[in-house]
């Protein structure tokens, strides 16, 4: 990022972070690899959904290949793994939404 490489690796970039806060470094990250040639490692899907290319491994090997849309279609492991982590994302999001203040201001 700094010497404005044309390659960028990011390994787990937005692993630790909530779905909240995922989404704004996502954002961050869109403009970042823009014109670049960008290996994503995520096991969170919202991090690859947009990539042009999807290589899904299990266990050490390849098992699909493809686009976010041209995967879920497919019905394989990463259908699955997108329909959990979605409805998940979603949820969880949803959750902070309603929730209530973790603390109030003084009236």
């Amino acid at each position: 990022i700094l010497r404005n490489a044309p390659v960028l690796l990011l390994d787990e970039a937005t692993s630790a972070l909530d779905a909240e806060s995922e989404k704004f470094v996502q954002q961050a990250l869109e403009g970042l690899m823009a014109g670049r040639t960008t290996i994503v490692i995520a096991h969170r899907l919202a991090t690859v959904r947009k990539a042009d290319r999807i290589i899904v491994m299990d266990q050490g090997r390849i098992v699909a290949e493809g686009t976010h849309d041209a995967l879920v279609a497919e019905g394989g492991l990463y259908a699955r793994l997108a329909s959990l982590q979605f409805s998940a994302d979603a949820l969880a999001m949803a959750a902070e939404e309603t929730a209530p203040p973790a603390f109030a201001a003084n009236d």
